[in-house]
């Protein structure tokens, strides 16, 4: 598979050069998936073994927490921000994954809830190492089906490594044979595509 999946970037790489470095996006099309059926649905984080290229961005709610390498939001930041819908906005909008401490979750629900909930990013509880969860988080991507028979997911950015970019995307892709009920059966083209490029499929 690897194989495949490092000639299909290579042809992306030969397209016209942007003035900016652009990201990889893996798009996978389904096939006999009933998305009436909820378990047809779901949303999962997973982390890159080589990362995005450029770590996504983590927030932390936390009024115990310190030094963890990303933005840490205590209740009072919370409300402040609930006060604020276009910094509330932002924030929805410019983080990727947010955690926070368990006794937070009810604030963040009642204050921001209704901008993080439809963008599916509601934090999830802090377990373990806190740490280590800020790193993986860093080096995450969001893969998930919801409405539509296809899955569109971040993998990497142009600049990377031929073969970590290709390691990145075999990982989704088994991810998903393991997830889709019918595994390798249910996926149907599978396509990396540039920012500014047509998308180039991976023959399979």
């Amino acid at each position: 598979m690897l194989e495949q999946i490092e000639n299909a970037f290579n042809e992306l790489k030969k397209g016209e050069r942007r003035n900016f470095v652009q990201s990889i996006d893996l798009i996978v099309s389904l096939k006999g998936i009933d998305l009436k059926k909820p378990e047809s649905k779901f949303s999962e984080d997973l982390v890159l073994p080589h990362g995005r290229g450029k770590d996504a961005a983590v927030v932390v709610f936390s009024d115990n927490l310190s030094n963890l390498g990303c933005d840490i939001f205590t209740s009072a930041d919370i409300q402040r921000i609930a006060g604020n819908r276009r910094e509330a906005k932002e924030l929805g909008k410019d983080t990727d994954f947010f955690l926070s401490e368990a006794q937070l979750m009810p604030l963040i629900g009642k204050s921001l809830g209704q901008i993080l909930a439809p963008r599916g990013k509601m934090p999830k509880v802090i377990t373990g190492d806190v740490k280590k969860l800020v790193e993986n988080y860093k080096k995450s991507v969001r893969v998930g089906v919801k409405n539509a028979p296809v899955i569109q997911c971040f993998v990497g950015r142009e600049d990377m490594d031929t073969r970590k970019i290709s390691e990145n995307v075999e990982v989704v892709l088994k991810f998903l044979e393991g997830k889709l009920p019918r595994g390798r059966q249910n996926i149907g083209k599978v396509l990396l595509k540039l920012t500014m490029s047509k998308p180039v499929k991976v023959e399979m």
